[in-house]
């Protein structure tokens, strides 16, 4: 499970087991939905297709901590293939068009991946050994060297994820220049999802970085050696390579050179407007998965819940999945020619505390927690959609599974289930500490949390600024210190354990708050190795507890789903899922 940020991903597996409802549905979103046989659906229909989105496109490399944002993620999702994806059960789904793996060896836990011949970037450049090479050398912090607590070495390339692959040994290329073979130190109990292809080429980055080619970044990595904490070096030919994926795919209009865009999957980008839209059209060279009925989509960023539905209501987009509210179900409801899809989603709002500036005392940071008028919260947002929902009490575990009800006893969230103003002001003592709050602006619920928060801390004696950015700023302003707390979401795969190390791990690039805990990181080394899930679900409470015990901050409300689609498109259902509305995007067909 990896997550990735909304604006609008911690769930763990048992996740699973949450049910789904649509007010009102098309023929789809059954679960069973197979892309390798989707050719039997019949001849391609063509149709065009306006999708709303809340959030603006920032980045074409959604693998990077700044770039894993929603919405960078669901554009990756339309134009990028890989070995299997994730359906709206929960399930892992193999793409065997576009290549294979295998578990060659169960000790030590080895595995092979390989790509099909004739699945190529849509430069024409085949997927090749190198590409999986790379992809590796940047998901498994191979090279790092970095001691956050000693402030030496260097974490070179910034993904939003190291945790399982970071267990492996550099790989073997196959001899068909279109295989590898990992190998790990240890039982992995992700290792399905834990690897894929990344979204960028290796030969562009190559080139990019001042390399000859393709070849040269693969001799670069295999002559490299691994990084050493304690023993940090200098590598000034593996910096630039670095620097490019870092940052050179960051971008909010189309870039000149189409090699800092390439597709592998169904679609490729054809425009973008700063801010407003981005168009895609087929990828005619695709033919290594489902068949797509559309021939060109355009995804609309549209923040607002209301202008999205009266989008949807004048024809202006098809698809709309505004923020939910109880307004915006009674406008959709309203609505003629619409089918709506709701339910309960991956994915939670949350405050988090810096473990530095004016929040490195713990007792600053608790007497903070102590503030937060969470039932407020929920009343102002999704307790209008449900009369029975309550503020969510695990960083960890999902509303509603078992390992919530387990772990909620356990974890000391009861201490912030109301609001104290005089025990936050006796553990201040007189002080006055001044807070800046970071969120979107263009989020309705992070609007309203980041109101009610600073409403009630200043009782307490707090100052608080208001730090709010618009909403493509949000994404890229995490963990740079110009906050002291920040208000987004997580959305999770549903599938693995691996997302806990990954926002709460030491070190890792996507745990922006700076929480590092010997008892909750050896906890999380153990859950990556285990695949018992009784013994998942005792390591991630022990986490949950660290979280709370040392003032991490609070988990806010678990996000409920409200998606919409105009009876014309056909083949849209709901997923709870990252991807979301987009899961089955090659079923949408425009009806005739």
């Amino acid at each position: 499970m990896r997550f990735g940020r909304t604006s609008k991903a911690v769930g763990v597996a048992a996740i699973a087991a949450l049910a789904l409802s649509a007010c009102a549905s098309t023929d789809s979103g059954d679960g069973n939905s197979d892309p390798d046989a989707s050719g039997d659906t019949g001849a391609s229909s063509g149709g065009v297709v306006s999708v709303a989105e809340v959030n603006p496109f920032t980045s074409f490399n959604s693998d990077s901590a700044t770039g894993n944002v929603d919405i960078n993620g669901k554009v990756s999702y339309l134009t990028k293939s890989g070995f299997n994806y994730i359906n709206d059960q929960l399930e892992v789904v193999p793409r065997e068009e576009f290549g294979s793996y295998e578990v060659v060896s169960e000790d030590p836990l080895t595995v092979t991946y390989t790509v099909n011949e004739g699945v190529a970037w849509s430069d024409g450049e085949p997927i090749d050994g190198g590409d999986l090479l790379f992809s590796w050398a940047v998901s498994s912090g191979y090279f790092d060297d970095a001691d956050a607590e000693a402030e030496t070495g260097t974490t070179y390339f910034t993904a939003a994820s190291t945790a399982g692959l970071d267990l492996s040994l550099l790989p073997e290329l196959g001899e068909d220049g279109r295989s590898i073979t990992i190998e790990y130190t240890e039982p992995y109990a992700d290792w399905e999802i834990a690897y894929g292809v990344i979204d960028t080429p290796a030969h562009v980055v190559a080139t990019q970085a001042g390399l000859a080619d393709e070849d040269a970044l693969i001799e670069l990595i295999q002559n490299t050696p691994e990084g050493d904490p304690e023993d940090p070096q200098e590598r000034p030919d593996l910096q630039p390579v670095a620097d490019i994926w870092n940052t050179a795919f960051d971008t909010t209009t189309l870039p000149d050179d189409p090699a800092m865009y390439l597709s592998s999957g169904p679609y490729i980008v054809d425009a973008m407007t700063p801010d407003q839209s981005m168009t895609l059209v087929k990828n005619e060279d695709y033919n290594w998965g489902p068949e797509t009925q559309l021939d060109e989509i355009t995804i609309r960023y549209i923040g607002d819940a209301t202008a999205q539905v009266q989008g949807l209501q004048n024809g202006d987009v098809d698809v709309i999945q505004p923020q939910a509210s109880a307004d915006t179900l009674a406008s959709l409801e309203a609505l003629d020619g619409v089918n709506i899809f709701e339910g309960d989603e991956l994915s939670f709002d949350h405050l988090d505390l810096n473990y530095s500036g004016v929040f490195e005392d713990e007792n600053v940071r608790k007497a903070f927690m102590m503030t937060i008028p969470r039932d407020a919260i929920v009343e102002s947002t999704i307790r209008q959609l449900d009369p029975e929902a309550d503020h969510r009490n695990s960083h960890i575990f999902d509303v509603g599974t078992p390992g919530y009800e387990a772990a909620v006893p356990e974890n000391g969230s009861d201490m912030y289930d109301e609001v104290d103003i005089e025990g936050a002001t006796e553990l201040l003592d007189g002080a006055t500490p001044e807070v800046r709050i970071m969120y979107s602006v263009d989020n309705p619920n992070r609007v309203d949390a980041y109101t009610l928060i600073a409403e009630s801390a200043e009782q307490a004696g707090f100052v608080v600024v208001d730090g709010g950015l618009p909403g493509n700023e949000w994404g890229s302003a995490l963990g740079t210190g110009t906050y002291d707390a920040t208000i987004f979401g997580w959305v999770s795969t549903g599938v693995g354990v691996t997302g806990v190390p990954q926002l709460y791990g030491c070190g890792s690039a996507s745990n922006f708050s700076g929480f590092c805990d010997e008892e909750a990181q050896a906890a999380m080394d153990e859950l990556i190795v285990t695949t018992d899930e009784a013994e998942q679900q005792e390591l991630q409470t022990i986490v949950d507890t660290r979280l709370f015990d040392t003032g991490y901050g609070l988990p806010l409300f678990q996000s409920i789903g409200i998606n919409a689609a105009s009876d014309s498109i056909e083949g849209v259902g709901f997923s709870p899922t990252q991807e979301g509305i987009w899961w089955n995007f090659w079923e949408w067909n425009v009806a005739e």
